[in-house]
């Protein structure tokens, strides 16, 4: 992930000569600036007859390929840490601290989550949060040093049990905004009901294909070109296979307009790939 030249604190000063205007980033990583005065403003002023002839233009010049720069990598990065959540990967401290909390662009989406601590057998020790400061802190606000053999990862809010209101309501007195659903996130049970409603709905062929998106892949291609399921991979090496029934043909996805699932056993499955799997297909049957 390039820094994109910010300084360490993660953001960039614009020099208009007699003005300077600094950029920050918001929850989905969109940069904005504020004036002098801390004021954020709606768009960075295009320069005047009192600024300075050269810096004034090449500042703004920044700016504008700074946003066309970052754009083409935020959503990828965000999408990354969902699925890092989803997935339940770890990093060591040290990494953590370096690639995440220590990048100048990454920081702005890392101090908007609430990140746990994880024993090597995949057990959750503790929870934590990036504070303005990179700072850590707990649920109650206070001070948390990073144990340097602690691995640590995005918290899924099945996870936090009786913290997922407390941390929600920590957020909500700093006026955090989240760059992907972590504390509000839905989650779902295999309940036969709810199976049963996935099942008997049509489903949009390009809904189904959109899947894709979040770390599905569509079958081999059978006969004529037919695709009959989806798939994807899920902790422990394991892979989950979703059929639909007319299928897809390669080259001609609207050839069906709709697709009818049909799921297989979540019961053998934990919690949170359940939800995850479940939370997809619910999505798309809206």
């Amino acid at each position: 992930m390039p820094d994109f030249e910010l300084s360490a604190d993660g953001s960039l000063t614009l020099d208009y000569g007699r003005r300077q205007f600094v950029v920050g980033f918001d929850e989905q990583l969109k940069p904005y600036v504020t004036d002098a005065a801390g004021k954020r403003l709606k768009n960075l002023p295009k320069p005047g007859v009192n600024d300075d002839q050269e810096l004034a233009p090449a500042a703004y010049r920044r700016f504008a390929g700074l946003k066309k720069d970052v754009r083409s990598v935020a959503g990828d990065a965000i999408h990354r840490l969902e699925q890092a959540m989803v997935d339940r990967r770890r990093w060591s401290a040290a990494d953590f601290a370096r690639l995440l909390v220590g990048h100048p662009l990454l920081w702005h989406i890392v101090r908007r989550l609430v990140w746990g601590t994880y024993d090597p057998s995949g057990r959750l020790t503790g929870t934590l949060r990036v504070a303005e400061d990179r700072s850590f802190a707990d649920v109650n606000d206070d001070a948390l040093p990073l144990p340097q053999d602690a691995l640590v990862g995005v918290v899924h809010p099945l996870e936090l049990g009786d913290d997922l209101a407390a941390w929600a309501e920590v957020f909500a007195d700093y006026e955090i905004l989240q760059p992907f659903r972590q504390l509000d996130r839905e989650t779902y049970e295999p309940d036969p009901k709810l199976i049963a409603e996935i099942e008997a709905a049509k489903v949009p062929t390009g809904a189904v294909i959109g899947l894709e998106r979040r770390g599905w892949r569509r079958g081999t291609p059978q006969d004529a070109g037919w695709q009959y399921w989806i798939e994807r991979d899920v902790p422990g090496g394991r892979i989950v296979t979703i059929s639909f029934d007319p299928g897809i043909v390669i080259g001609h996805p609207d050839f069906a307009e709709e697709q009818t699932l049909m799921m297989p056993g979540l019961d053998d499955l934990d919690p949170i790939t359940a939800s995850e799997i479940l939370r997809d297909l619910k999505d798309i049957t809206r």
